[in-house]
């Protein structure tokens, strides 16, 4: 079968929603060849129907006894994101169609109906919905996670953990993915809060559109507006063409603004208004610019603190705070640093074409005792040396660095209090033994000669650490 031919024999179901019997038998006549067609005289029996059958068009009269279509039209997308909805209308009445666009139709016909473009609308919408199930299911494939969220292999939309932190949060991506519930994502820097916003515009409607991320910190103060909103020609010295913003190229999408909390007071009333107005100026115009976007925000600062000191507008906080999501450090979801081990492993090999394959037991151990300031973030950069530098398929105790593996005699050593002496020389003693025991091949009788003890001693201290040998068939695991 060639892939018109498949098109051909791809049928589609589309509602149509008209108060007049007569219009409705006119586009079943036109469709009934290649699509399922339903009928509802008005916007209730239209979300009737939308409950007991998956839907990939719907035909709505603008004007209808009761509630106008423009009205029903958002009910109809909560409802069902991903389903296309054309209003239909009067050439008079333009206006509306625009502005039903702007709520999110896909597009709009005019009475009295031309049968090609009917035949048009309809072909393109059940190819725009078979290509959203072609993606997501890529998607879902790819990360290894279902589409209903669980998980999978241990990701979700490239997020890894089963803490019942990382769960919550993969239950609230889930709920609030198909609304345009605006979310402000907090946590510590490298937590992956970017890896949140991209999870919640996968799951969304919109994931067919552009995901424009933006770091307000990175950009220049001066050059932030028009990075933002674009600006016009002469706007400012050097301003020879006009430019689009971040928030017009994501226009249908979704924008994430990381470190929200660095931007300017003058720009915070400026986001304020795009996001109550959906509309934006650029700088140096005359005329707002109308945008569809849904906006993210990230910050790792505490903007409750920031409203108190007036740093921060306390409208725009809560116009960006209808749903928080907190991310939660790594160092208080330690049981998760081995599957995210294994996870970033898999990754960095493939990506720098290295035969690595797991991980040592003296090596997980020490990455799983590690704080992680700088938390996946700085894991991964940690795993991605280890990767590049290995000798062998195991990244072993010498493959870590020295201020994660002795972290007490790295970063802590300026400070004027450090660790009591007995637990340093406790965390020496256990990273020593764990090195000769990696490099006589956990041969704890060779291992004792080197380090002149008795072979129990050994024994014993694995024991009290909790770490068996490879090859026992107990603890953890040694390879990925």
């Amino acid at each position: 079968m060639t892939g018109a031919e498949g098109k051909a024999a791809q049928r589609g179901t589309v509602l149509v929603v008209d108060d007049e019997e007569g219009v409705r038998a006119s586009v079943r006549a036109i469709l009934e060849e290649t699509c399922d067609v339903l009928e509802a005289g008005n916007g209730a029996q239209a979300l009737e129907v939308m409950k007991t059958h998956e839907i990939d068009l719907v035909m709505l009269d603008q004007r209808m006894p009761g509630e106008a279509g423009i009205d029903v039209l958002p009910r109809i997308k909560a409802a069902d994101p991903s389903t296309v909805v054309v209003i239909a209308t009067a050439v008079r009445e333009l206006r509306t169609a625009v502005e039903a666009l702007k709520r999110g139709a896909y597009d709009y016909l005019t009475k009295p109906f031309d049968v090609d473009d009917i035949l048009m609308l309809a072909q393109r919408a059940i190819d725009k919905r078979a290509l959203e199930r072609e993606v997501v299911g890529l998607r879902s494939a790819l990360s290894g996670s279902p589409a209903d969220g669980s998980g999978g292999a241990g990701a979700f939309e490239g997020m890894v953990g089963r803490h019942p932190e990382m769960v919550r949060i993969y239950q609230v991506v889930t709920q609030i993915a198909t609304t345009p519930t605006t979310v402000l994502i907090t946590g510590e820097s490298g937590t992956g809060k970017e890896l949140v916003a991209r999870a919640i515009h996968a799951r969304s409607g919109r994931r067919g559109q552009p995901f424009v991320a933006i770091n307000v910190a990175a950009i220049p103060d001066t050059l932030i507006e028009s990075e933002l909103f674009g600006h016009e020609k002469g706007a400012f010295t050097g301003a020879h063409a006009r430019k689009l913003g971040r928030f017009e190229l994501a226009h249908g999408g979704t924008v994430f603004l990381d470190e929200i909390g660095t931007l300017r007071l003058d720009l915070q009333a400026k986001l304020l208004r795009a996001l109550q107005e959906r509309e934006i100026e650029r700088l140096g115009g005359v005329r707002p610019v109308s945008v569809d976007v849904r906006i993210l925000a990230a910050t790792n600062v505490n903007l409750r603190n920031a409203v108190r000191a007036r740093e921060f507008r306390e409208d725009l906080y809560y116009r960006l705070n209808v749903v928080p999501i907190h991310v939660p450090p790594l160092r208080e979801r330690r049981e998760d640093i081995p599957a995210l081990v294994e996870y970033l492993i898999r990754k960095l090999a493939r990506e720098c074409n290295r035969e690595v394959r797991g991980v040592s037991a003296g090596a997980l151990d020490v990455l799983t005792r590690y704080d992680w300031p700088g938390n996946v973030r700085e894991l991964e950069n940690v795993l991605h040396r280890a990767v590049v530098l290995a000798r062998s398929p195991v990244i072993h105790l010498q493959d870590v660095p020295l201020d994660v593996a002795m972290p007490e005699t790295g970063s802590r050593l300026g400070e004027d209090v450090g660790p009591p002496l007995r637990e340093a020389m406790e965390q020496f003693e256990r990273q020593y033994i764990l090195r000769v025991l990696e490099g006589a091949g956990w041969n704890v009788s060779r291992a004792a000669r080197l380090l002149g003890v008795h072979r129990n001693t050994i024994l014993t201290k694995l024991s009290g650490w909790g770490i068996q040998r490879p090859g026992t068939g107990e603890g953890r695991s040694l390879s990925l």
